[in-house]
């Protein structure tokens, strides 16, 4: 069962009643992330983020999290390039002292000066260790190919100067303008009882000011770069990047099934040639993400540097052997069949379901569809993957990123 309601101040709520459960995921989602904030703000929401947890009036930071810890309930955040989102996992029984703590640290923080000296500290030491991790350096300068310095080419946590300089005063300012009753979503998925929902919705969140949002334009420009950083490590990292389809286009299902037969699993054709076949690399797959306007599909391994130019061969020749060829029957079926279980999967988790409905509510303002999902999976045709792929793969503007101890960057063959 599904439940929704606007509160007067536009902030929404979405309940998905899930029976049979012991428990529910409670989270509140913003629409604001690093591809809003402008160059002197780079990683604020992030820091935000961080800083939400770090004490209110009511509780320091240590006695939000022992709070939680007490109620036996667990507490997290993330922040994404147009997404912010809190969420906490109760039992039933405990849901409305959860989310009251929740509603406390994300309403009223008041990002004490000592706690930020710290938490600059933390984000930090989390950018070295972004840097140190060749995969995700690897992910974050493929972004910068295809987007340069703004929008979705921003690395969430920011340069480590932005960070170093945050004010308070910064922090409110942004918070102010992007944390509006508007721009927010407050999603329940499990076991809760639809009234209380509402009620602990209206008693924490009605009372915020209906004021102060505007949105932001993103101006976005596809670049189809390629970056390269020399380091002295072990592995090769290299990935290409294709402009795909929006969330809301007509091609989004088929985009996904076609991506699972390229390197979305065990079975896909990068997993079987590359790794399997050709034994150059232990990680090798291809993901694609989706945003308001426009949307990558991302081709990603790590290899033996003296193998590198003949992995990043293997890899480019699987790409191009589906884009003349096209993909089998079989191939087609099981991909398909891979994508509506993933999708019934998703279902039965509480937290996926929560993350699932607030998002689809705060991008669209409507109720996903799970059966209409549904439908419009198990009606596709391998003509539409044709077509999902006619539409996915322009070499013209591909976009390449490579890390590893080489003398130059990798490019698409």
């Amino acid at each position: 069962m599904i439940h929704t309601k606007t509160l007067k101040n536009g902030v929404k709520m979405i309940v998905k009643k899930m029976e049979g459960l012991l428990s529910v995921t409670m989270g509140v989602l913003v629409g604001t992330g690093s591809a809003y904030e402008t160059d002197s703000e780079d990683g604020i929401s992030h820091f935000i983020e961080h800083m939400q947890f770090k004490g209110t009036p009511s509780r320091t930071a240590f006695e939000i999290s022992d709070a939680f810890d007490s109620l036996g309930a667990q507490v997290n955040a993330f922040t994404g390039k147009d997404l912010t989102c809190y969420y906490a996992k109760s039992t039933s029984d405990h849901a409305a002292e959860a989310f009251a703590l929740l509603a406390d640290l994300f309403l009223n923080s008041n990002f004490p000066e000592e706690e930020m000296k710290r938490e600059k500290g933390v984000v930090l030491e989390e950018i070295n260790m972004d840097e140190d991790t060749p995969e995700d350096l690897c992910l974050d300068l493929l972004a910068r190919a295809c987007f340069g310095n703004e929008n979705y080419g921003r690395n969430i946590l920011g340069p480590a100067d932005n960070v170093s300089r945050f004010t308070r005063e910064d922090l409110f300012r942004y918070k102010d303008e992007r944390y509006c009753p508007r721009n927010i979503v407050v999603s329940f998925a499990g076991n809760i009882d639809v009234s209380l929902a509402e009620e602990v919705t209206e008693k924490y969140f009605g009372g915020m000011k209906s004021v102060g949002f505007v949105q932001r334009p993103k101006k976005v420009e596809y670049k189809a770069g390629n970056l390269f950083r020399k380091k002295p490590i072990e592995q090769v990292h290299f990935a290409y990047a294709f402009p795909t389809v929006e969330r809301e286009h007509p091609l989004f299902n088929a985009t996904q099934v076609m991506n699972t037969v390229l390197g979305g699993g065990l079975s896909s054709r990068l997993f079987k040639k590359v790794r399997e076949e050709l034994g150059l690399a232990y990680s090798v797959y291809s993901y694609s993400s989706h945003y308001e306007e426009t949307g990558l599909l991302t081709v990603y391994a790590g290899v033996n540097p003296q193998k590198a130019a003949q992995a990043a061969e293997a890899v480019s020749r699987e790409i191009r052997t589906l884009v003349k060829e096209g993909v089998t029957q079989e191939e087609f079926l099981r991909g398909r069949e891979q994508v509506k279980s993933g999708t019934i999967f998703a279902q039965e988790n509480t937290s996926s379901q929560m993350l699932l409905y607030g998002k689809y509510m705060l991008y669209t303002g409507k109720v996903f569809d799970f059966e209409q999902r549904m439908r419009e999976t198990a009606a596709l045709t391998r003509d539409d993957i044709v077509a999902a792929i006619a539409a996915n793969f322009d070499f013209s503007r591909a976009a390449c990123a490579s890390v590893g101890n080489l003398s130059e960057a990798i490019a698409l063959s």
